[in-house]
């Protein structure tokens, strides 16, 4: 069974652990990248700021202290990625856009406000972002039909009937495997989503 996410920020207290530490960069990486793109910073550029943030982070995560507060580590996170943006955009290291056009220096205050709708987003994005990969992560340890229950009734949407009939067994075999599946999900994940 793979390490737990909850496990994953423990083993992160070690700065020796380069399995940890490959982890959370193959876990946040894209992500950081991806909104990097967004805000138009291409190429190297996007390098140089997802490899700052992830600099920050791996630099500053003893100070890190998880406050068993939903969205703790995503809202740790989101913060240095903004400070890292700010710093790039002000030494003129990088020239992004506002998503909408507005200016960056209040996209980025706007992104530090947790209550504001695009700060809202990022997390949201965030959450998707993990649970993605997460899932990714621990499908190997379903057999396929309980991974299929799962997927069609939580990922797809079908009701448990549906998937049930589709199958051939029970509705209540549906939600053993959703529960099962969504149990492991959290285990990995924990610590992580908000």
């Amino acid at each position: 069974m793979a390490v737990t996410s909850a496990t994953l920020l423990e083993r992160l207290r070690n700065p020796r652990d380069a399995d940890a530490w490959n982890r959370l960069v193959e876990l946040y990486a894209p992500l950081i990248r991806n909104w990097a793109e967004r805000l138009n910073v291409r190429g190297a550029d996007a390098d140089d700021l997802v490899q700052e943030v992830m600099a920050v982070v791996v630099r500053r995560f003893p100070e890190f202290v998880h406050p068993e507060n939903p969205g703790a580590f995503r809202g740790w996170l989101r913060a240095i990625a903004v400070n890292c943006a700010r710093s790039a955009w002000k030494s003129r290291k990088m020239h992004p856009t506002a998503p909408g056009g507005t200016e960056f220096g209040s996209y980025l205050a706007r992104l530090e406000d947790p209550a504001d709708d695009l700060a809202v987003a990022w997390d949201r994005e965030h959450d998707l972002h993990v649970t993605r990969r997460l899932l990714d992560r621990i499908k190997p340890d379903f057999e396929e039909k309980s991974w299929n229950l799962f997927r069609r009734f939580v990922l797809d949407g079908l009701s448990a009937e549906e998937v049930a009939a589709e199958v051939g067994t029970t509705p209540n075999a549906v939600y053993i495997a959703k529960s099962r599946v969504l149990a492991r999900l959290r285990e990995e994940a924990g610590g992580l989503l908000g």
